[in-house]
């Protein structure tokens, strides 16, 4: 198992050698770490990380190579892990369940409704169908089931149907330096290149030059700017939530896009684009730029690329306050609609399978919105994404 988790890093081009192979296995056997996962992991990560810059892709693979892997201890008297008992509480349904619960109301039902809870709740509740809880049926609460309803104090979703979250979410950035798994989305992305001479002349024109040379009858060196890609590209990522489910993906284009476009800006947003994206996603609540200021400094002739699987509840595109994350005094409708009347060459890549569309209502709405042009994050659907960008 070792040497396959050596071989797995090696693989994912960490910067590990026998010599920390060798250093772990004498660590191991001198016991500097019990048969516990977490022990191993530490010891193993000190062992084979030197720069912290590592550490995501080294998380990353010993994930995949150890999933599953527990340390039971032989004392009975050892506690259960609390994510085992929260794991228990959780609400389980058959579809048919599901579609027996109805949905509270409309937004402005369900918001003042919470409002009312907020007020007369004085206790931890779990089960049932009303109060703010866990496990059960309520429009408000964690690890149960609604139709529509405000998720509080659950880690990640389950169904999809938060209409709001109700708590601080972290994320991280993606990597632009993730090998691509194949040069596809290079080769697709490179169709959008118009190229251009720009800067101080300092790459040899050779046919000039023997053009000069001849005529002079002595050597006449002539210099000519260099040819630079001169598409300017404005990308928004979609991040966190459903989206954590394509990361792999999403690096791939980011890391392809920065190599293709030298004029490349990127931004980041969660779910809808509203008043305000970030660039650091462990910043985000304190380092953000405001939309607008981000729409008069890029100018029309940015291509805007949105990147996204448009996975929401409607109200976060339709309603003023529909934000999962804070309180937006303008709909993500009417940002959306903002960006389009700056940027006429705008598209939107999406995740999902194309077939799959179909069945959320926000997916559908995202793509009026977008005026059709949303494409599937496929080497097709870029193809077809960048065949649009260029009309």
């Amino acid at each position: 198992m070792f040497i396959d988790f050596f071989y797995a890093l090696r693989d994912a081009r960490l910067p590990v050698s026998i010599k920390e192979y060798l250093t772990l296995l004498e660590a191991l056997k001198a016991g500097c770490a019990s048969y516990k996962v977490d022990d191993f992991y530490y010891l193993s990560r000190a062992a084979f990380i030197k720069d912290e810059k590592n550490l995501d892709k080294f998380d990353r693979v010993f994930a995949k190579v150890f999933e599953g892997i527990e340390f039971i201890a032989d004392d009975p008297s050892a506690e259960i892990p609390e994510e085992w008992l929260r794991k228990m509480a959780e609400l389980y349904l058959t579809p048919e369940e599901m579609a027996e619960i109805e949905a509270l109301g409309d937004w402005d039902e369900i918001m003042e409704t919470l409002k009312k809870r907020l007020e007369e709740q004085k206790e931890r509740h779990e089960g049932g169908n009303k109060w703010i809880g866990t496990g059960g049926k309520s429009p408000f609460g964690a690890y149960g089931y609604n139709p529509a309803g405000v998720r509080i104090g659950q880690k990640e979703g389950r169904h999809g149907r938060a209409i709001k979250v109700w708590d601080k979410r972290e994320y991280r950035n993606l990597d632009d330096s993730v090998e691509l798994g194949t040069r596809n989305i290079k080769v697709a992305l490179r169709k959008l290149r118009q190229f251009a001479r720009t800067g101080e002349p300092e790459v040899l024109d050779i046919d000039d030059t023997i053009r000069a040379t001849a005529h002079k009858g002595y050597l006449d060196l002539k210099m000519i700017p260099e040819r630079h890609n001169a598409v300017k590209v404005l990308i928004f990522f979609d991040i966190g939530g459903s989206m954590d489910s394509h990361i792999r993906v999403c690096e791939e284009l980011f890391s392809a896009a920065r190599t293709e476009f030298k004029h490349l800006e990127f931004f980041y947003f969660h779910n809808c684009l509203y008043e305000r994206v970030w660039k650091d996603n462990r910043r985000r609540h304190n380092e953000y730029l405001s939309t607008m200021d981000v729409l008069h400094t890029y100018p029309h002739d940015y291509k805007v690329i949105f990147v996204g699987d448009a996975s929401m509840s409607p109200y976060e595109i339709l309603y003023p306050g529909g934000s999962v994350e804070h309180w937006n005094e303008e709909s993500g409708e009417v940002w959306m609609r903002r960006v389009m009347d700056v940027y006429s060459k705008a598209i939107w890549l999406n995740p999902i399978p194309e077939t799959h569309w179909g069945y959320s209502q926000s997916t559908e709405i995202m793509k009026n919105l977008m005026e059709g042009r949303m494409f599937p994050l496929t080497i097709a659907g870029i193809d077809g994404a960048i065949k649009e960008l260029k009309r």
